[in-house]
Order: structure tokens, then C-alpha cells, then sequence
């Protein structure tokens, strides 16, 4: 039996940190299942879901030690089943946004799917320049999960309206 630990690591980015971070983890015998990592403005960000024996995950905060007295933030903690798995039924889609970037369009979409009861399993956003213009675009894509009571046309036309709100375009896909 393993454990799974999501362990968190922000701070200065730099040539080689992936690597130390997932020497450590080779080293008590973690295997990395899913991670995202990104640098975000001068700062690097690690999120990752990993699996290890139980003895080992007593270990991982010392072996982790030497990153945070270089000042990086470090933080582990158990998990348990996902919103899906612990809800089997629930349906799986992709909400794609794009429009003109602006404050709130984030909140906007995720108060509408969480008004529903709807569970947002992932989401990545980017902000980049229209080619001409050169004004900021906003995009968003997110996976979520939705009760299997729930009529699509109810949730649909509420991820309309807050798109519409927001003045963005909405795209749902069913997975």
C-alpha cells in the first residue's frame, strides 16, 4: 500500500530545481503520478501529486529540508480520492474561455459552475498580446465535474450567462 501526498514547492526560479526536487523523491522512492510546473513571473511554482510507501512518507519533510532553508516554501499533505471518484456518476467536461483580458472573469465562470454544484477538477489560464492590437487576451481552460442530477440545459445556459457577463466566449466539450 502507498500513500499519496500532494506536495507543493514555490520560490526563486532557477536552472536545476526539478531535478534536486525529483532526485529527493527518487531517492525515498516517490513516483510523480501528476504535476503541473510553471514559472510565473520570477518565481517557480511546483504542484505535483506523488505516491510512496508509508515509511517513507514520514521521511519526506526532512529530505525536503535543505530547499527550504534555501528559502523555498514546501508543503505536503496526504490526499484522498478525487471529487470524481468519490462521486461516480458525475460527468466530465471542458469549459474553454477567451476574450478580452479584465478582472473577475475567473470569478465569474467559477461562481457559476460552483452556484450548480459543479466541481472544478483543474484550470489553467494565460494572458497573452492579439497579434495586431496587441491588447490582452484571456484563456482559460478547465476541466470539471457535474452532478449527474443536474440538467445540462440549467448549468449550460448559467455558464452562458456568466460568460456573457464577463464578455467572454464559452465553449463546453463533453469528455
Amino acid at each position: 500500500m502507498r500513500s499519496d501526498i500532494v506536495l507543493t514547492l514555490t520560490g526563486t526560479d532557477r536552472v536545476g530545481i526539478v531535478e534536486e526536487v525529483t532526485k529527493v523523491l527518487l531517492d525515498l522512492g516517490a513516483n510523480v503520478e501528476t504535476s503541473r510546473m510553471a514559472r510565473l513571473g520570477g518565481k517557480f511554482a511546483m504542484l505535483m501529486l506523488m505516491s510512496v510507501s508509508p515509511d517513507q512518507a514520514a521521511a519526506l519533510e526532512d529530505a525536503l529540508e535543505g530547499l527550504a532553508e534555501r528559502g523555498y516554501k514546501i508543503t505536503t499533505s496526504e490526499t484522498q480520492q478525487t471529487y470524481a471518484e468519490a462521486h461516480p456518476g458525475w460527468l466530465s467536461y471542458r469549459v474553454e474561455v477567451d476574450g478580452a483580458d479584465h478582472e473577475g472573469i475567473v470569478h465569474e465562470i467559477a461562481s457559476g459552475l460552483s452556484r450548480r454544484g459543479i466541481s472544478i477538477e483543474s484550470m489553467e489560464t494565460s494572458v497573452s498580446q492579439a497579434s495586431v492590437s496587441g491588447s490582452p487576451l484571456f484563456a482559460m481552460s478547465a476541466v470539471v465535474v457535474v452532478p449527474p442530477g443536474l440538467p445540462e440545459a440549467e448549468w449550460l445556459a448559467a455558464l452562458d450567462d456568466a460568460g456573457r457577463q464577463s464578455n467572454v466566449d464559452v465553449r463546453v466539450i463533453a469528455l
